[in-house]
């Protein structure tokens, strides 16, 4: 009887292990099937995209920019290798989870992220989430990655400038391609993240310099490790460019100005070649081709010393005493005024009911046109400006290249004011007004330049007359097939005036240097010729200079060219608030033209734009 009970237990034990296993087996088959469910009907969709992309990938392959030299092979501008981020949207499950890691992995802003995510673009194609990346975020992302579904990183060309600032308003910066300039005709065929020349020389020769992108179709396992290349389509550097420029001469010229503001401009007057070309203040572009928060850029755009403005080109000044050298041309060829005619200065000169004041108090007495020019009488100016009238100095100013672009290859160039009957009337709605000559005819009032025109204009009067268009490329190396371009001068026009009459004027401006008010040019080492000017910025300041508030005084100009006998070099300096143009800018000019001598005179010449010449020597290197 116990052993039928023992027997009857086992049996039911037995049964109700059997039934437990049962259901395991059933949960077990429960939650696969709920599984599998999961992934092949909620998931379906991502897991297909997923699973196709295990395939195959596509990779963006930037391109390398174009390199930058000086003149003579120096350079300016290269590329170094760095880390980008890359996102790609397709294998993203979770964006807003990959924005938060990747806002804290570094110290990134998540507002920032989720706009270059959801930015226009093909969602298979990589986005570009931060470039510059240091090694140490390099590494950070890596040991993250199979957190980071999508996420990449990417060893690629950046963009470098050895020389820090030198040359900063000429070589511009580069920058991630905007969303505005993505809608633009000429950036067609780039992409989210292409880098494009944002300022300067950059941006005016983007297409030249921006090279081709690339691209490769990769086989990726599912954590995103690439296994091997299907397709690859390799990116196309850009072409280097070679300067005018002598970064010898423009070291010199930025270390004149040192923390002043203003601008000095160094040309060939017998083909345009731009020698040096600076502006204070100025900036990095190694730092503004960065990513710049929105606060930094803030910071940079509200300086009060605007370093984003090229002073040279873009600024626009009262030419002051400076303009009497168009004048001088247009007395004699308009015959307002013959060679030896004189004028009676006493001091002043009174139109109406109002005196004009000569910067001499005591006036220059009985003046012709060259002691006019020698010393800077401002009543002959005056005298000449009132005869001759608005619209003659007009056409003289325009036929100099005054009020118009000099067609430089920057981006947005200014073209100052020549003013006229009819412009007065289109601006201002309203007549011309007599009183308004007198104070045009010694380059006040209306009429503003840049330091750019006045170079253009004195390396004109250099060369007789003839003009050529500003430049400051002379040279392209196709990367592909290493040829190099060389690009032509282009000449502007000659001035409708006699030779006699550039004779006149430019032996006077030699006197300016010798005995007038320039003397502080005078050289031991070779003959310049040149005038004075000092442009008045605000109502009549009365007392000592340096009583006056900094913002208030004049500022002083400097046109000048040399050798005398035969000009090789053009040289303006505008120094802002720094009064009198003798004494502020005429000795910064004379050293200027003094190292230039030195350089090209009194040595060979180096061969332009022949790579093969010498090795290239980096612009941070010793001079």
């Amino acid at each position: 009887m116990a052993s039928g009970n023992y027997a009857e237990n086992e049996s039911d034990d037995f049964h109700r292990r059997l039934m437990v296993l049962r259901v395991g087996l059933l949960l077990v088959v429960a939650l696969l099937s709920l599984r599998l469910w999961h992934l092949q009907v909620w998931d379906g969709a991502y897991y297909l995209d997923l699973s196709k992309n295990n395939r195959t990938r596509q990779v963006l392959l930037e391109p390398a920019r174009g390199l930058i030299y000086d003149r003579n092979g120096v350079l300016l501008a290269n590329n170094v290798p760095s880390f980008s981020l890359y996102v790609t949207l397709d294998e993203v499950k979770d964006r807003e989870q990959l924005i938060g890691q990747l806002s804290d992995l570094l110290d990134l802003d998540p507002v920032l992220i989720r706009k270059k995510l959801t930015a226009k673009g093909g969602k298979s194609l990589p986005r570009k989430i931060k470039d510059r990346m240091t090694l140490h975020d390099a590494v950070l992302i890596e040991s993250h990655r199979l957190e980071l579904s999508g996420v990449m990183v990417q060893v690629e060309s950046q963009r470098n400038y050895p020389g820090g600032g030198m040359a900063a308003h000429l070589l511009g910066y580069v920058g991630e391609i905007s969303a505005d300039q993505l809608e633009r005709p000429e950036f067609s065929g780039l992409h989210q993240g292409s880098v494009v020349g944002q300022y300067g020389i950059e941006k005016f020769f983007d297409r030249h310099v921006r090279g081709q992108a690339g691209q490769k179709n990769v086989e990726v396992d599912a954590h995103g490790n690439e296994k091997r290349e299907v397709v690859v389509e390799h990116p196309q550097a850009g072409n280097d460019l070679y300067l005018t420029i002598d970064v010898r001469l423009q070291k010199v010229a930025e270390d004149l100005l040192g923390s002043e503001s203003g601008a000095i401009v160094a040309l060939d007057p017998t083909n345009g070649d731009i020698w040096a070309m600076a502006s204070r203040p100025g900036f990095d572009p190694n730092v503004l081709s960065r990513e710049l928060t929105p606060k930094q850029w803030g910071e940079i755009v509200q300086d009060e010393g605007h370093p984003l403005t090229n002073r040279a080109s873009q600024g626009q000044y009262p030419p002051g005493s400076t303009f009497k050298v168009p004048m001088a041309v247009a007395a004699l060829e308009s015959e307002t005024m013959a060679q030896y005619s004189t004028v009676s200065c006493n001091g002043g000169y009174q139109f109406g009911n109002r005196i004009y004041r000569d910067w001499k108090a005591v006036g220059h007495g009985a003046v012709a046109l060259h002691d006019a020019l020698v010393h800077s009488c401002d009543v002959y100016f005056y005298t000449i400006g009132q005869r001759m009238g608005i619209d003659v100095m007009a056409e003289y100013g325009k036929e100099f290249g005054l009020g118009q672009d000099t067609g430089i290859e920057l981006p947005s160039e200014r073209s100052g004011i020549m003013p006229s009957t009819v412009w007065k009337q289109k601006a201002k709605n309203t007549a011309w007004l007599p009183g308004e000559t007198i104070s045009a005819a010694i380059g006040q009032g209306y009429v503003t330049v840049t330091p750019l025109q006045m170079a253009s204009l004195i390396g004109t009067v250099a060369n007789n007359g003839v003009s050529y268009r500003p430049r400051l490329v002379h040279a392209v190396m196709d990367r592909t097939t290493g040829n190099l371009q060389e690009l032509l001068t282009v000449p502007r026009g000659k001035i409708k005036a006699k030779p006699e009459t550039f004779r006149i004027v430019k032996d006077a401006l030699a006197d300016v240097v010798t005995k007038g008010t320039a003397t502080r040019a005078k050289s031991s080492l070779v003959t310049i010729a040149g005038k004075t000017g000092t442009a008045q910025v605000a109502a009549l300041q009365t007392g000592p200079e340096e009583s006056i508030p900094k913002k208030f005084r004049d500022h002083a100009w400097f046109v000048a060219f040399a050798p005398v006998e035969s000009p090789k070099i053009a040289v303006v300096v505008l120094s802002e608030h720094m009064g009198h143009g003798g004494a502020a800018a005429a000795p910064l000019a004379k050293e200027l033209i003094e190292t230039f001598i030195k350089l090209n005179l009194s040595a060979p010449a180096a061969t332009p734009g022949d790579p093969t010449a010498k090795p290239a020597r980096q612009a941070s290197e010793p001079l």
